[in-house]
């Protein structure tokens, strides 16, 4: 055996890194020698070389595409949404667990909502599995960045597929690839081979010429092969994809966590009923997100938010310090994030976690338990909450301090604060051993509240001079235990001591040494003299001589911090204009409170005054666009010397120096230089000459750059003209890549929380939403399966009116649509249904009402709902349910213009007849009526039946509604006399959103229904209208009169146009009266032509007697023939239909099993 096995013979790479070195090592010394000599090759003909030139140049600009600003930030993008599609039973939960194994050696049992994992160095994938349901295909379309489209190859495509790539072309089309799966099923090696080929075929119609396919075999353990996915998740991991420009100016978040944070008192209150406030946990992708924006949940509604936290990332990316490698390493590999599913036994519920631990689980069941055990039995033995615990800790500030310090705080009224700064201050009360077993990272977090809480100090200060509510009344920098201290202070630290030496010289002048002292450090500036409680005799009585220094030194101490950091303040005017309640003139007058507040609270002795370093100014300098001018300053404009030195930088300068500049009228260097150096001999001994050889050498520098760019220019037009010969392309990316650097060095170093202030929440960027007045449905009927798309809407969107749209009917939509029918909209982040009126440009005079949708052509809709930017895709449906027949998508179409002026216009015919004629004169009724209705129509146009034109004139006193219509000619009586007229028409204001998202079963979504499926489904029978019913139409015949013209006239007339009117002959003719007599010969010749006639007819007789015995016999051999052959014809008809019968009897059974008894190819 093994003698015969045949290998297969080595084929060497003929492209990629491997050949290409070989081909170099080869080739060295030898360059050429046997590669393409293009000379060869070259065309004979120079038109036929100028034609492939061309074409080439044309190939060369099909591959390019009109560039697109890319939003998205290069340093931490947000995961790239892969959804994977298709009809039930098709595959699509086995690939998901296939790839999410791949990617993170993890398997998911039961997989729910969005799964990211972490793809690469700098990549991430986010994994989410569409529902069979026309809305979820329509919300999944908007969102993703490549579809995985799966396709039965042993069935073919299904409807549903052809939907969902019809809603992926009406939004934009993102990347698609086609996985067919169910190969295994085709035995035959020839037709699994037509059937792909037939499939590729399909597919590459529907998508475009070359689109990817990729073909899944079959399915072991569970999984699909790991070579397969394996080629899969490559493809997926190098893809680019293009930015689309509906997500490019909209933000939006993919929810992967949803929460219910109403109390639930007020929900028992209302057995349910009540809004509540949820929160929504996701990757910001698209645009910035700005804060106070609505944003629209598809299937609930416009919903407002209340807050947006940036929250720390659940799935990072590695970083550079930690993946040095080229490969990512297997830690990074593990990473998955997937609240709604049993990812480590952890599940997120709307309103709870749950840990979910296997096997039977008892609390004193267990000797030795783990880590994880341990923290379950720890979090069962916890009787109160971590609030509770601090509420109840005590903190002293010296060890020998009696009675721990207490902090009347209230209710802050900063209300976009309270979350951040109030979780970090009650996370910063912990004691300096646990502050040594925080990591680096915490540490800093940690440097971070505190300077949010400084900075943010203002508005509590604000509040306390109003008298309202004032929150913290104490820096909580003072409340650390301050056992240890490390050897560098930080901002916020205390340092004490139990005599004055122990803090050094600073305070030994002091007038009070002689007492028992400690010393206290505010922010590492300030020293504050506080005595300690041991000098204090607490049993002493009021009536001894206590001395006022003693009494209430804790408050004095806090009193005078406050004070001295009012003083010191540095003011963030972000926060202050967009992160405060207050009022602007409050802001402006806040230095002004705070020394009358620190004035009225300063006591008799100055023990606890604290002595600034720098004097506070005396005035406040207001943020003003004209900066207070100081009349010191402007001193040294008056010096001559400085201003000659200037002078010819203005036009009006001396002409003495107009030696010195070029032909730009630009100053030299060489001059410049030399008079920055003359001024700089003479103002020395003024004082002043830096600062003018500064101005003077910032002023050269800049002349000097601006020259050399303009040489630069100069050069490349006209010295180097191939250098500076960009296309269009490449200089239209060159200018996004410089804009975007230019917002990314804009906002270098700026603060996280004032940048997402000013520029918005970026795209990468997992961010905690809260959402209020959500309807009690969304929480009840939650379910993790549908996809939860929080949508962005942009200012112009949150209005209602008209918008006017380009529409045209699917062909594969077998009803035409009518106007005034309900339609389901799917535009922008909203689906809804609304009643469109369909209407053509009439050459541009007018816009007339269609009363059906026209075949195979476009057509306006005008429709009343959300406006939506101009160039928006849609797609429209009639019925979203599952159960409707035939193709669901009906109409396709973009948004033209919103409110547009034009008015659509019916065409009205009114018609009158004539009850008194004369001779181009008529009196018309029944056209209208009233008088006033006359006077709207005086001067119309109007027309018989038969062509004759007239014109509406003047009203009859009687009867009402008649008039005077002028003819071209006499009108009969018999005529019809009718005007045509148009009028305007107007949309409904229906707007009905869907919200299928507050159903329990979210398919059953039923909008306006027709008033026939209205009857239909009730039994009500169709009224009828006498009028209306058709009747035979019995018409009396219409004599004529004569045409008579005048004899004067007819003698005028020449001959051949007279009128030839004959009279009928009463007497007969000579012709008709004659008699004729026959001559004897003649006699005899008659009576031989009736003999012979006689004998020719008995012959025919007796020929035709025997013809019909002859066709009476052929008849009968003919009617037995036919008996025979209907015979056969019964049996072969009963077979037929016995077949037939049992054809039908196994479809209806196999449409009753399901998918699983579908008729497989083989």
């Amino acid at each position: 055996m093994e003698s015969q096995q045949t290998h297969k013979a080595h084929r060497p790479a003929q492209s990629g890194a491997k050949a290409e070195k070989k081909k170099a090592s080869k080739g060295k010394g030898k360059e050429k020698q046997h590669g393409f000599n293009e000379k060869a090759f070259a065309p004979k003909s120079g038109r036929r070389a100028e034609r492939q030139g061309r074409r080439t140049a044309e190939r060369d600009q099909t591959r390019l595409h009109v560039p697109l600003v890319d939003r998205t930030p290069d340093d931490q993008p947000p995961p790239v949404i892969v959804a994977i599609v298709g009809p039930p039973g098709v595959g699509k939960t086995t690939l998901m667990k296939s790839l999410i194994r791949r990617y993170t050696k993890q398997t998911l049992n039961h997989i729910q909502g969005p799964v990211t994992v972490v793809s690469g160095k700098k990549k991430r994938i986010t994994f989410i599995e569409c529902n069979n349901d026309l809305n979820s295909m329509i919300d999944v379309g908007k969102i993703a960045d490549l579809v995985l489209l799966m396709i039965d190859g042993s069935y073919g495509f299904e409807m549903e597929t052809f939907e969902f790539l019809n809603i992926l072309q009406s939004h934009g089309f993102p990347k698609v690839i086609g996985v067919l799966t169910h190969l295994d099923l085709i035995k035959k090696a020839a037709t699994l081979k037509a059937t792909k080929k037939a499939l590729k075929k399909r597919f590459w119609t529907e998508i475009y010429q070359g689109a990817k396919l990729f073909y899944l075999s079959g399915v072991l353990n569970g999984r699909y092969p790991d070579a397969e996915i394996l080629n899969l998740s490559r493809f997926i991991s190098v893809m680019k994809f293009r930015p689309l420009v509906f997500r490019n100016t909209h933000p939006y978040m993919l929810a992967d966590r949803f929460e219910d944070l109403t109390p639930r008192e007020e929900v028992r209150k209302s057995k349910g009923k009540c809004d509540r406030t949820v929160t929504v946990y996701g990757y910001l992708r698209g645009t910035n997100y700005r804060y106070g924006t609505k944003v629209h949940v598809p299937g609930v509604g416009d919903l407002e938010v209340n807050s947006v936290q940036i929250l720390g990332d659940p799935c990072p990316l590695p970083d550079a310090e930690s993946e040095k490698r080229r490969k990512l390493s297997e830690k990074k590999k593990l990473l998955i994030h997937a609240p709604m599913s049993d990812v480590g036994g952890v599940i997120y519920d709307k309103d709870a976690v749950y840990i979910n631990v296997p096997g039977n689980f008892t609390k004193g069941g267990m000797e030795n338990p783990g880590e994880g055990e341990q923290m379950v039995l720890d979090l069962q033995d916890v009787n109160s909450t971590l609030e509770d615990q601090v509420a109840k800790s005590q903190i002293r500030l010296f060890g020998t301090s009696s009675q721990p310090l207490s902090v009347e705080a209230g209710p802050s009224t900063s209300q976009s604060r309270s979350e951040s700064v109030g979780s970090d201050e009650e996370d910063g009360l912990s004691d300096e051993e646990d502050e040594d077993a925080y990591s680096g990272e915490e540490e800093e977090e940690l440097d971070s509240d505190e300077d949010v809480l400084s900075d943010g100090e203002f508005d509590d200060d604000e509040d306390e001079a109003d008298g309202g509510d004032r929150g913290r009344s104490a820096p909580r920098n003072v409340r650390r235990n301050m056992g240890s201290l490390p050897k560098e202070r930080q901002r916020g630290d205390v340092d004490f001591a139990d005599s004055d030496s122990d803090l050094g010289g600073e305070d030994d002048d002091d007038d009070d040494r002689g007492h028992s002292q400690r010393f206290v450090r505010f922010d590492g500036e300030e020293v504050v003299d506080v005595a300690g409680d041991d000098d204090v005799d607490e049993d002493v009585s009021e009536e001894e001589d206590v001395p006022r220094w003693k009494a209430n030194l804790s408050d004095k101490a806090r009193a005078a911090f406050e004070n001295s950091a009012r003083t010191r303040r540095r003011r963030d005017w972000v926060k202050l204009i967009y992160n405060s309640t207050a009022s602007p003139e409050a802001i402006l007058r806040q230095d002004g409170g705070a020394e009358s507040s620190a004035q009225g609270t300063s006591m008799d002795d100055d023990f606890f005054t604290v002595a600034d370093r720098v004097a506070p100014k005396a005035e406040e300098e207001l943020d003003q666009t004209k900066e207070p001018v100081n009349p010191d300053e402007l001193q040294k404009w008056e010096d001559e010397e400085l201003l000659d030195s200037i002078r010819h930088f203005f036009i009006t300068g001396s002409s003495q120096q107009a030696a010195d500049v070029d032909e730009n009228g630009e100053p030299y260097e060489d001059t410049m230089g030399d008079e920055g150096s003359q001024g700089e001999g003479e103002e020395d001994e003024d004082g002043e000459g830096e600062d003018s050889k500064s101005s003077l050498n910032k002023d050269a520098a800049a002349l000097a750059a601006k020259k050399a760019e303009l040489k630069r220019k100069f050069d490349e037009q006209y010295d180097e003209p191939d250098a500076t010969k960009n296309d269009f392309y490449t200089e239209a990316k060159e200018a996004m890549a410089r804009q975007q650097q230019l917002n990314r060095s804009e906002f270098e170093g700026v603060d996280p929380e004032a940048r997402a202030l000013v520029e918005g929440y970026r795209p990468g960027t997992y961010v905690r939403m809260e959402l209020t007045n959500v309807p009690a449905e969304m929480v009840e009927h939650f379910d993790p399966s549908y996809p939860i798309v929080v949508g962005g809407l942009l200012p112009a969107e949150e209005r209602f009116g008209y918008v006017q749209v380009r529409i045209k009917r699917h062909r594969w939509f077998a009803k035409t649509l009518k106007t005034n029918d309900p339609l389901i909209f799917s535009l922008g982040w909203r689906r809804f249904q609304t009643v469109p009126i369909y209407s053509l440009d009439d050459h541009s005079i007018r816009m007339r009402m269609l009363k059906y949708t026209p075949e195979h052509m476009h057509c306006y809709a005008t429709f009343y709902g959300p406006a939506a930017l101009p160039n928006t895709g849609f797609c429209a449906f009639t019925a979203l349910g599952r159960d409707v027949p035939g193709f669901r998508v009906s109409a396709t179409g973009v948004v033209l213009d919103i409110d547009r002026s034009t008015r659509i216009v019916k065409k009205l015919k009114l018609t009158g007849v004539p009850f008194k004629i004369f001779k181009n004169t008529a009196f018309i009724k029944d056209m209208f009526s009233s008088a006033l209705e006359v006077a709207k129509f005086e001067g119309a146009n109007i027309r018989t039946v038969s062509g004759i034109r007239g014109q509406v004139k003047k009203a009859l006193p009687k009867p009402d509604g008649a008039f005077r219509a002028a003819f071209e000619d006499k009108i009969l009586m018999s005529d019809i006399v009718f005007l045509r007229a148009w009028y305007s028409i107007q949309p409904r204001k229906f707007y009905n959103p869907v919200t299928s998202l507050l159903l329990s079963d979210k398919e059953k979504w039923q909008g306006m229904r027709l008033t026939g499926q209205v009857r239909r489904e009730q039994g009500v029978k169709t009224p009828t209208n006498i009028n209306s019913v058709y009747k035979p139409v019995e018409r009396p015949p219409r004599r004529f009169n004569p045409l008579r013209v005048p004899k004067k006239l007819q003698a005028a007339l020449p001959y051949a146009s007279k009128p030839k009117v004959m009279k009928p002959q009463h007497r007969q003719t000579y012709m008709q009266k004659r008699a004729v007599v026959l001559e004897p010969e003649e006699k005899k010749a008659l009576a031989l032509m009736q003999q012979v006639r006689a004998l020719r007819k008995d012959k025919v007789a007796r020929r035709r007697e025997k013809q019909e015995e002859r066709r009476s016999v052929h008849r009968k051999k003919v009617e037995e023939e036919e008996a025979k052959k209907s015979e056969k014809e019964k049996e072969k008809r009963k077979e037929y239909m016995r077949a037939a019968g049992q054809k039908s009897k196994r479809d209806a059974d196999a449409m009753e099993g399901g998918r699983s008894s579908k008729r497989r190819k083989t």
